[in-house]
């Protein structure tokens, strides 16, 4: 082979051009796909995770490097422009390849799947930023002739001397073009850095001053020699208390006076630095566990069992999904905390997901009380800087282990060893917003990438991942009995024939009469659970029977006694509270049915001797709420949580020994196809948390259909039975798991050109599966459940089959919407 390195007199031949893949974040552009560009010499040491300016079309914008690509491409390529400074890469490689399977998976933009990973506010401003190069002064005139320093030049000097500076915060006395000439013919002679920066808008980190004691050697008057006042002397001791560490500024001035810092810094004594103030939401929290048992239990033989499957995964680094299918109060939590000492053990970092903000805490505290280990908390509850210091500490590899919800699954992990998912059968692992991710499938899929265990845990495990346990896709981990405590008795109350008895109210004479006798002097406890807010669901005209309803999404308002407003759950619609019928102008209005806030109302005039508290979406927005409510209820300062299906799961406090359940039907008869399966694991999960502790535990479902196969197969304990049915209808369907889904919705104001785009999107749909003789099922178009949305008509279409995303060719434009994998077809 001629080998040109070794041929007297030949050139050496010029370097491969490399090609980077970058996900380009333009308003309107970017779309669905990637783009290649190619690297300049000058930027050789460009890394994946970087963002860069590129030429999009005929205007600069924002990318973020992927990876590099594979190969030469087939069509000529555009340079990197610019290197964006950033505080490094701004992903590590682990979630760039999650990123790609993210927007390959479920058809979403690539920058807008970056963007979700990224802490709020990060991409939204470019700052051009000036610097002084180390080691260079400027010294000549512009023009590079005279010795004498250019007044302007030194004047930037000036400016740069106490560190880099925004372009746009420099003095330009000659006008800003003037200014920007100077300053691009000092970064061309190397004298000062020119960089584009990326000045998070809402997320920056927070800095604040320090003081200590100056060094002996650098002060001009030695502490014992100067005159100080009293304030001062009271300073200066407690700085030297505290030792090289200093103390925050703010405290100094706080207890000692504003004006006694500048004195001392003036003479010498002491020094001030500015320091990076880490928001962490756990630091006021106390690391002690709230309603602990008593410890040295010991795990069961299942658990060990479990436990012992979980290590091997960890050691093997496999990551096939075990399902964790423990009955209420069987001890999964245990299962998880041994297996996360392992990963931790072996170095490698952990992920757990909880459904629900108000199951983080619970959980975090367990952790921090059993493990020395440090936790990051991530929700969407946080606020904006909280949320981007938790991911500056994940970055930087400072957290062994991440808590939170469906957003902690894209935190910038560079390592997992472990990935748990609990209550893996929950909705609110499904976003319904782009990228319209599975929490729970993509943390399996970051199992695979990272070489990590996946665990799903869940006592009513969803019918899709039970189903794939009998294929054998996911080994399935059983854990048939409790820890501690004995399972509950379950009654059904027919809610009929408490109608004709003459009880109109809201607790059939069973519940009122368990409540009745909770002995709250011995600590006993109770649960009621309503999956609906609210005072009132319907408000009716007793006249002409007129229902207020949502001017956008046409369902019926509820009516909240916080604010005496009436409010839309689907779209966040709010009115006040009429007091005459729209449509009549009668003054007889009805307010029917009940939520949490009525049931709360209620329990409080009925039982006067009961705390009672309430946790619902309303009271987890205010924040620092749910955490108040659930320590108070744990600590016993309250006697009787009423609550939505947040109350339902997670919790493990032995002193409950009443679940109420007001109304088992809420969503039992939605026109979707989870709607029992649902229902089921709401109940059995909320009756599950009585009867942790010595005392006997009892559930009460009130209901008006006690012959549903579903509150049978709860009220029996049959859960076989009901996940054979489930299991059945879902092959015949060729549902998951036997198949996979994607619901397309179009919305446009117009409610007949609606109907009509929808039309012609399954006309097309039709003859592409036909013509590619693919197996996938085009059902619809039909109305969606909430027909108007945001001042939209909205069609549903659903595409069936083993592939049924690869007939999109890569997603849709405007005005249609995808949703690969929905949790609900409505």
């Amino acid at each position: 082979m001629f080998d040109a390195t070794s041929s007297p007199g030949l050139v050496e031949a010029a370097p491969a051009r490399r090609y980077v893949e970058v996900a380009v974040d333009a308003a309107g552009g970017g779309g669905n796909r990637t783009y290649t560009y190619h690297v300049p010499e000058r930027l050789a040491d460009l890394q994946p995770g970087e963002a860069v300016l590129v030429e999009y079309g005929r205007r600069q914008a924002l990318a973020i490097v992927l990876a590099d690509a594979p190969e030469m491409p087939d069509v000529s390529t555009k340079p990197v422009l610019e290197r964006v400074r950033a505080d490094g890469p701004l992903l590590p490689p682990l979630s760039l390849a999650l990123a790609r399977w993210l927007a390959a998976t479920y058809l979403a933009p690539p920058a807008i799947v970056l963007r979700a990973m990224l802490p709020p506010g990060v991409l939204e401003r470019l700052e051009l930023v000036a610097e002084l190069t180390p080691g260079t002064e400027i010294a000549a005139g512009a023009d590079g002739t005279s010795d004498a320093p250019d007044r302007g030049d030194a004047a930037i000097r000036d400016q740069l001397l106490t560190g880099p500076r925004a372009v746009r915060d420099l003095h330009a006395p000659d006008g800003r073009p003037a200014l920007i000439r100077r300053l691009r013919a000092l970064a061309e002679g190397g004298v000062i850095g020119l960089d584009w920066t990326l000045v998070a808008a809402t997320a920056g980190p927070r800095f604040e001053r320090w003081v200590r004691l100056a060094p002996p050697a650098s002060t001009s008057s030695p502490a014992g020699r100067v005159r100080l006042g009293a304030r001062q002397v009271a300073a200066i001791e407690e700085l030297t208390a505290a030792a090289a560490e200093g103390l925050p500024a703010a405290r100094i001035a706080e207890r000692h006076g504003s004006s006694v810092l500048p004195g001392l810094v003036r003479r010498g004594l002491v020094e001030v630095e500015v320091r990076r103030r880490v928001r962490q939401p756990l630091a006021a929290r106390p690391p002690g566990l709230r309603g602990a048992r008593p410890a040295g239990s010991g795990l069961t033989p299942e658990q060990a069992s479990a436990v012992d499957l979980v290590r091997r995964s960890i050691a093997s680094r496999d990551a096939t999904p075990l399902l964790l299918d423990g009955v209420t109060g069987a001890g999964k939590t245990a299962v998880y905390v041994e297996a996360i000492g392992t990963s931790l053990d072996a170095g490698r970092p952990v992920l757990v997901l909880v459904p629900e903000i108000a199951l983080a805490l619970p959980l975090v505290d367990r952790l921090r009380a059993d493990l020395d280990a440090s936790v990051a908390l991530v929700h969407s509850g946080l606020g904006a800087g909280e949320r981007a210091d938790e991911w500056r500490r994940i970055r930087a590899g400072e957290v062994e282990i991440v808590v939170g919800t469906r957003l902690a699954v894209l935190a910038p992990l560079h390592d997992v060893g472990l990935v748990i998912v609990d209550e893996e059968h929950e909705a609110a692992y499904k976003s319904d917003r782009t990228p319209r991710l599975q929490a729970r499938d993509t943390a399996m899929e970051l199992g695979v990438l990272a070489g990590a265990a996946v665990v799903l845990g869940s006592a009513t495990p969803s019918v899709e991942s039970l189903g794939r346990a009998r294929l054998g896709a996911y080994r399935r981990l059983e854990l048939p009995s409790r820890a501690a405590g004995q399972p509950p008795s379950i009654e059904l109350v027919d809610l009929r024939a408490e109608l004709a008895n003459g009880n109109h109210g809201l607790f059939s004479r069973s519940l009122l009469g368990a409540l009745a006798a909770l002995d709250v002097a011995a600590g006993e406890r109770a649960i009621l659970v309503i999956n609906r807010r609210g005072a009132a669901s319907v408000v009716m005209c007793r006249d002409c029977g007129h229902v207020q309803a949502c001017p956008e999404c046409g369902l019926p308002l509820v009516f909240h006694h916080a604010g005496m407003t009436l409010r839309c759950h689907h779209c966040g619609t709010a009115a006040p509270a009429a007091t005459r019928c729209p449509n009549c102008r009668s003054p007889r209005i009805r307010y029917l049915g009940g939520g949490t806030e009525r049931v709360e109302r209620e329990v409080r005039e009925r039982f006067p001797g009961l705390r009672v508290g309430r946790l619902d979406r309303d009271v987890v927005e205010q924040r620092g709420a749910a955490e108040r409510v659930l320590d108070a209820f744990r600590d016993g300062r309250i006697d009787v949580l009423v609550g939505t299906s947040l109350v339902a799961k997670g919790m493990d406090i032995p002193e409950v020994t009443l679940v109420g359940i007001v109304s088992a039907d809420v969503a039992l008869n939605l026109p979707d196809e989870r709607a029992a399966e649902r229902t089921y694991q709401l109940l059995v999960q909320a009756a599950g948390r009585a009867g942790r502790g010595e005392r006997p535990g009892r559930a009460i479902l009130q209901t008006y259909q006690p012959e549903h196969p579903a509150l049978r197969a709860v009220a029996e304990g049959n859960r076989d039975t009901f996940y054979d049915a489930e299991l059945e209808a879902r092959r015949r369907f060729g549902s998951p798991p036997f198949g996979r889904q994607v619901k397309l919705t179009v919305a446009l104001p117009d409610p007949d050109a609606a109907e009509a785009e929808a039309n012609t999107m399954a006309e097309r749909l039709r003859a592409r599966a036909l013509e590619r003789a693919v197996d996938v099922t085009i059902v619809g178009p039909a109305p969606a459940y909430v027909g108007r949305r945001g001042g939209r008509w909205r069609w549903n279409l659903v595409l069936r089959g083993a592939r049924p995303a690869d007939l999109l060719d890569g997603g849709l434009d405007a005005p249609w919407s995808v949703d690969v994998d929905p949790e609900s077809l409505l």
